[in-house]
């Protein structure tokens, strides 16, 4: 998980269990007032009915608890807080939402007495607390989008890091700061700067020993031909075959270290027939071809062919019965032969310089170039043996 997602659940968390609190709060703080307003102004009108016979008193307790007369109000627009019937009349208390004075109606017989109280610096107070209570989201909030801006370079970072390791050698990272980011920045330019300059000398110095090793093996060629012992001159070919082999598969595992992939889309059948015109197969009847489910493959399909034609070349190499077996089924590709259990494990192969027998024609370097091609597109090799049978799979999913 990113950390930006990390960050985004943190505040998630935090602004729901703020909001649960302060709701919370502002439930309990309503309910406390409302009981405190309710107390003193119920004890206000009770005292005004019990004197309600008496307008010169009532008059001073209505002036003494600082209440205005004012006009019927609207029921629907009021919550009713307290309401109490008494022989001949009632008491009710009432308040509007977000308003900080109350209602107070007073009836007995023909005498009807409609009061609003003053201001309640209880309820202001209520507020300013529910307003410091949203400032603290707003803060949070504004907190969170911070850290996203002061994360948001990594992202950056984190691609060209991956350009860098899949090839892209002159991939740079242009953030300019004077924070840890910058620091990184600068720190993975410099080293990306003097591995590629190691990584050009080194294929540059490969590029160099392949071009000079085939001017000797082409005239080495030439010379044996006019050798005239049969037996010295197939040895000589062998040797002379075997260098150019070694040098064409070491160079080819170089190039694939810093060579981009040419993608495009085909299909797993185009993929096997370039594969197989790369081989050289003394009888079509050695493969046998099981095309169950074709299917499209995004990928290098020079780079691809030569990774499949190296494991059909192991297999035909490996097998004790022919034919083998290609079989295309549902993203996956399948290089079956009859013969015996590898005796290590799969990734001891795809080593360069490691082989099954050390008789066998060949250097090692076969599977570990189709481990090189594999990991470059992010697909995946698997080993059965079963039944007597070697499973290779090539998973494209």
């Amino acid at each position: 998980m990113s950390i930006v997602k990390k960050i985004s659940i943190l505040f998630l968390i935090s602004f729901t269990l703020m909001s649960i609190i302060g709701f919370w709060i502002d439930a309990i703080n309503s309910k406390r007032v409302d009981d405190l307003i309710k107390d003193k102004y119920l004890k206000i009108s009770n005292e005004i009915f019990q004197n309600i016979d008496n307008k010169d008193r009532v008059e001073s307790l209505i002036n003494k608890y600082d209440l205005k007369r004012v006009e019927a109000q609207d029921e629907k627009s009021r919550e009713l807080l307290y309401y109490e019937k008494h022989t001949f009349g009632f008491i009710s208390i009432k308040k509007a939402s977000f308003e900080d004075e109350f209602i107070i109606e007073i009836n007995f017989l023909d005498e009807n007495y409609t009061l609003r109280t003053p201001n309640e610096e209880n309820i202001n107070d209520k507020f300013k607390l529910n307003a410091l209570i949203f400032l603290d989201i707003i803060v949070l909030f504004l907190i969170f989008l911070y850290l996203l801006k002061l994360l948001s370079p990594l992202k950056k970072i984190t691609k060209k890091i991956e350009n860098f390791s899949s090839g892209n050698f002159n991939s740079r990272i242009d953030i300019v700061s004077n924070d840890e980011m910058g620091t990184l920045s600068n720190t993975f330019n410099t080293m990306a700067a003097s591995l590629e300059g190691l990584i050009k000398s080194r294929e540059e110095l490969l590029r160099d020993i392949g071009h000079e090793l085939r001017t000797p093996i082409a005239k080495g060629k030439f010379v044996i031909e006019k050798i005239e012992d049969i037996e010295q001159k197939e040895l000589l070919k062998k040797i002379f075959l075997d260098l150019e082999i070694l040098t064409n598969e070491l160079i080819e595992l170089e190039k694939l270290n810093s060579t981009e992939l040419n993608i495009s889309t085909f299909s797993a059948e185009t993929l096997i027939t370039e594969a197989l015109s790369k081989l050289y197969i003394d009888k079509e009847s050695n493969i046998t071809l099981e095309i169950e489910d074709d299917f499209k493959i995004e990928a290098d399909l020079h780079y691809l062919s030569i990774a499949l034609k190296n494991l059909v070349d192991n297999a035909l190499k490996y097998a004790t019965e022919l034919p083998i077996i290609l079989r295309v089924s549902k993203q996956k590709i399948y290089i079956i032969n009859r013969g015996k259990k590898l005796s290590k494990e799969l990734d001891y192969y795809l080593k360069p310089f490691t082989q099954e027998l050390s008789q066998r024609d060949g250097f090692g370097l076969g599977l570990s170039i189709v481990s090189k091609i594999i990991d470059k597109h992010n697909f995946s090799l698997s080993y059965l043996h079963k039944d007597e049978e070697n499973i290779f799979c090539l998973y494209f999913s």
